[in-house]
């Protein structure tokens, strides 16, 4: 982990004149099957209030006019029986072809960016909130990062994370380096957090690199 102060002074220093909350903004970064979610669980109990891009693209991608628009690119096959959007189906072909993937993402990601300054304008009024996290898959990609006082790099071993891939979410094998490759490197991810959690062994040693990351930031911003 990074000099615990060093890194979140500079960063700190850099975002100063722009940050818009009186709370501290955290983002997750991370390799599939890193475990992000879990660390964002984690951070929930020690009083974050987290604010998913999953969660936020699943609601934005089933609202009738989204729906209505991927039908119309890809065919009513990307629709579920049930009506809501078929994820697998709409991965399938995002995946598959950059444009498609972009195609995509210029139609959902404004629409979760509104969502999201939201969500966090509400966090921020919460006295029981200590910070905001924002857990994203793509957090380099869409430019997250300069929204976030302090980056969490959550890291794990490769082969860790295509076991978790392929046993909890049930890719086939080659699938998780297929997506990455859309992603930018994992090194530069890491490189450019503030911190790194690594979550190669069990919960408990996950909750108390968590913990003391928590605590170094609260005290970095004056929260504690």
């Amino acid at each position: 982990m990074p000099d615990v102060g060093r890194l979140v002074g500079v960063r700190h220093t850099e975002t100063e004149s722009r940050r818009r909350y009186g709370k501290p903004v955290v983002g997750l970064a991370g390799g599939v099957g890193a475990g992000k979610s879990t660390v964002a669980q984690i951070m929930a109990d020690l009083g974050a209030g987290v604010i998913s891009s999953d969660q936020l693209s699943h609601q934005e991608i089933n609202a009738p006019d989204v729906k209505s628009q991927i039908s119309g690119w890809w065919g009513k096959g990307v629709i579920s029986e049930d009506g809501t959007v078929d994820r697998k189906q709409i991965a399938t072909v995002v995946f598959a072809d950059p444009l498609q993937r972009h195609r995509l993402e210029s139609l959902l990601h404004p629409r979760i960016a509104v969502r999201r300054a939201d969500r966090m304008a509400d966090l921020d009024k919460q006295l029981k909130i200590k910070f905001i996290v924002i857990d994203s898959p793509l957090l380099y990609e869409s430019d997250l990062d300069l929204e976030c006082d302090v980056v969490i790099f959550v890291d794990a071993d490769d082969a860790i994370r295509k076991d978790r891939s392929e046993k909890l979410r049930g890719w086939p094998e080659g699938e998780l380096n297929r997506r990455e490759k859309s992603q930018q490197p994992l090194d530069m991810k890491r490189a450019r957090a503030d911190y790194i959690c690594k979550n190669n062994s069990n919960q408990a040693d996950l909750r108390n690199q968590v913990e003391r990351v928590v605590t170094q930031i609260l005290a970095d911003f004056g929260s504690i």
